[in-house]
C-alpha cells in the first residue's frame, strides 16, 4: 500500500512540476478555465462534458509527455543533435496534433450552442 502511495505522490509531483515549469501548460490551464466556463454559460450536456473532458486531457497529457521527453532528450544530449532535435520535434508534432483536435472538438460541440445565442 505504501509503494502505491508513493506512486500516486510522484505523479501528483509530477502533474504539479509540469504546471510550474512549462509556459505551454500554463497556456494550456488558461484555455481550459475559459473552455470550461464557456461550457457552464452555454449549458452544455452530459455527453458534450464528455468529449469536452477528454479533449481537455488529452492535450493535457500530450503537453505533460512532451515535457517529459524534452527533458530527457536534453539530459541525454545536451549538445544539438540532429536526432535529438528529431525526438523534440516528434513530441511537439502530438501536441500539436491533440491541440488541433482540440479545436475541431471545440467548433463540434460549442457551434451549435453559439450559433442558437442569437434566437
Amino acid at each position: 500500500m505504501k509503494r502505491l502511495a508513493l506512486s500516486f505522490c510522484y505523479a501528483f509531483h509530477g502533474v504539479y512540476q509540469s504546471i510550474t515549469t512549462s509556459a505551454n501548460m500554463q497556456i494550456h490551464l488558461l484555455a481550459v478555465v475559459l473552455v470550461v466556463s464557456l461550457g457552464w454559460g452555454v449549458g452544455l450536456d452530459r455527453v458534450e462534458w464528455a468529449l469536452l473532458s477528454l479533449t481537455i486531457f488529452l492535450v493535457l497529457t500530450a503537453e505533460t509527455i512532451n515535457s517529459a521527453i524534452e527533458r530527457t532528450v536534453d539530459l541525454a544530449c545536451p549538445e544539438r543533435h540532429p536526432v535529438a532535435k528529431m525526438a523534440k520535434d516528434l513530441a511537439a508534432g502530438a501536441v500539436l496534433l491533440a491541440a488541433l483536435n482540440a479545436l475541431v472538438m471545440a467548433i463540434l460541440v460549442f457551434g451549435p450552442h453559439l450559433l442558437h445565442l442569437g434566437e
